[in-house]
């Protein structure tokens, strides 16, 4: 998939609307469509990076600062305690091939793994 059939690149370029809960200008987080719990946010680069796979030395600022936001967006999100999950790969349930790091929480039992 290219930067022009992402549908992820086209809410960074408004063209598609999103709930949008953060943004600044490397990073855009907004709520899951199809939210898996209470709180389902995605965290995405506005930069088109395919996945952890095509990750590298050079996007290590850009990581950091997405993981960083999670806490803080799951504590303005009434969360307490969450998670969060980072697929990669078609083979590792990724749907859309713009790394994105979910960030969920809000039931009352939480699976353990």
């Amino acid at each position: 998939m290219n930067k022009d059939d992402c549908i992820f690149c086209k809410i960074v370029k408004k063209e598609i609307p999103a709930s949008i809960v953060f943004e600044d200008e490397e990073l855009l987080a907004f709520k899951d469509i199809n939210p898996i719990d209470k709180v389902h946010l995605l965290i995405i680069p506005k930069e088109h990076i395919e996945n952890l796979f095509s990750c590298e030395k050079k996007h290590k600022e850009l990581l950091s600062k997405m993981l960083l936001l999670a806490p803080k967006l799951a504590k303005e999100n009434g969360l307490e305690g969450f998670r969060v999950m980072i697929n990669s790969g078609e083979k590792g349930g990724q749907e859309v091939f713009h790394i994105h790091f979910h960030v969920y929480g809000g039931s009352e039992k939480i699976a353990k793994i």
